[in-house]
């Protein structure tokens, strides 16, 4: 038997499961038995990793924990993942295809790059995207209020996370709550500033993908939170705040002094609206919109309401690699943000911004809209069907995002691990996100023995649907064998990471 050996994901695995410290102690003590009756030596079995622990060279440095994707990412790599290999599937990226859409109005991306657009752009963004970007929340979300965005409620960042930074850079003293399962990302952003006291948001009834207004208001009153971040519509289950529970919570925001954090990265990928798509005989003009959702349609004032929102081109505009996002927030906030700009990220890139100005037109995104959401619901129908074919099952059926929060309870030892389930899938050329990463603890301040996400993955629908059949059908090869074959994820644990 091949001795389990300390590396990275062995130590991942050790992490997250401290429910199964003992049997894993047990399994280990039994192997060096083996070693030592085969005449092994206490020196060659150290050598083999097997009853030492790995000594860090630079402990000047902390050790800083890869986000789910990047973990996933790193295991495939190991076993020669590339971008440029056909053979992958990648189902753990966390960024839509980038391509021409079926349906979808032409995006022009030459560019003439004039002198002035080498300089530093301002920390808060080119005037002319912020704009855009104002008159894009008023006219989807605002029509018919009196208080409407402006330039000045926009701060352009370079990406979602920078945005995120410096939003948790310009918090005060405060306790910051937040909900689990959401984005890995949060774990590092809620721990990075020591002013800031993460709390994690309990709900009542564990079946419940969204808390409800009137929990949210027990829960965030009687903390006394300052704010709370959380994803909308959610990453990683594809379920949606909306109507008139978002409109409770912006409530209790306002009510309770708190700032509401929406990171609305997802706010285009819906596909249970009631509108009909021009393919199918709606209007193709401005009176037909496909069904978005964003906090702003429900804030009162723009320069008072505590209602910031995280927004960009890397996922509803299909741009990842812009790296140009925006914060919409009262316009006090703005300044701070921009402040913030100034030492952490130095702004954004200033010949992009000049290059999405066209993408913000009110009838380009329409109609890349409809677009986006025909072809995304296709995917995501597919491997639905797919995975329940295979024996994994969907508890929520996501409304939004291009995620599917996939339950592995099901399948055979040890595939129902899903730190275990990553390290077969990259065997076996396809990529996808262990649940446990979504199980956010920022500075272990939960005594987390067993994480409730030891079961799930993330599966993207983001890639190409070539990429999809080939990923859905390596998986099926997989969970063959190991109904042949299973194992204990202890045993799995010493004996094949």
């Amino acid at each position: 038997m091949p001795v389990g050996r300390r590396n990275t994901a062995h130590a991942v695995f050790l992490q997250f499961h401290q429910h199964r410290a003992k049997s894993l102690k047990k399994l280990e003590n039994e192997l060096v038995e083996e070693l030592e009756e085969d005449g092994v030596g206490l020196d060659e079995i150290k050598t083999k990793n097997l009853t030492q622990s790995p000594t860090d060279p630079f402990q000047m440095f902390h050790q800083v924990m890869k986000t789910g994707v990047i973990y996933a990412t790193s295991r495939a790599n190991k076993h020669g993942f590339s971008m440029l290999d056909t053979e992958w599937a990648n189902m753990g990226q966390g960024a839509p295809e980038t391509g021409p859409l079926p349906g979808a109005p032409s995006r022009d991306f030459h560019m003439n790059i004039e002198d002035a657009q080498l300089e530093y752009a301002p920390t808060a963004g080119i005037t002319e995207l912020r704009e855009k970007v104002a008159d894009y929340y008023n006219t989807l979300y605002r029509e018919g209020k009196e208080s409407k965005y402006t330039y000045e409620n926009v701060c352009v960042v370079p990406g979602g996370r920078a945005g995120l930074t410096r939003v948790m850079a310009a918090l005060g003293q405060i306790q910051v709550g937040y909900f689990t399962p959401d984005y890995t990302a949060y774990q590092q952003a809620l721990g990075l500033f020591m002013r800031i006291s993460p709390s994690p948001l309990l709900h009542r009834d564990v079946h419940e993908a969204i808390m409800p207004s009137e929990d949210f208001r027990f829960e965030a009153g009687g903390r006394g939170l300052g704010a709370v971040l959380l994803s909308n519509p959610a990453n990683p289950t594809g379920q949606s705040l909306e109507g008139e529970e978002l409109e409770n919570y912006v409530k209790i925001a306002r009510e309770l002094n708190l700032a509401l954090l929406m990171d609305e990265f997802y706010s285009h990928y819906y596909y249970d609206g009631e509108a009909v798509s021009p393919e199918d005989g709606g209007a193709d003009d401005n009176t037909n919109w496909p069904k978005t959702v964003s906090s702003a349609e429900y804030v009162e004032d723009v320069n008072e309401d505590p209602i910031i929102i995280v927004n960009g081109l890397t996922k509803n505009w299909r741009c990842p690699g812009f790296r140009v996002c925006w914060i919409v927030a009262p316009k006090t906030i703005c300044e701070m943000l921009s402040s913030a700009g100034s030492f952490l990220d130095g702004g954004a890139n200033a010949p992009l911004q000049h290059l999405a100005l066209p993408l913000m037109d009110l009838d380009f995104i329409r109609r890349d809209t409809w677009a986006l959401q025909r072809h995304f619901r296709e995917k995501r129908d597919f491997l639905l069907r797919e995975l329940s074919a295979l024996g994994i099952t969907v508890q929520w059926k996501p409304t939004a995002t291009f995620y599917i929060w996939a339950d592995l309870s099901a399948l055979p030892r040890p595939l129902n691990d899903c730190l275990v389930f990553l390290e077969e899938c990259v065997k076996h050329k396809v990529i996808c996100v262990p649940g446990v990463f979504f199980d956010i603890n920022p500075r272990d301040i939960r005594n987390l023995k067993q994480s409730k996400c030891i079961s799930f993955v993330r599966f993207s629908y983001g890639p190409a649907m070539d990429n999809l059949e080939k990923g859905v059908k390596q998986i099926g090869k997989m969970i063959e064998y190991w109904k042949a074959n299973p194992e204990s994820p202890e045993l799995y644990a010493l004996s094949s990471f």
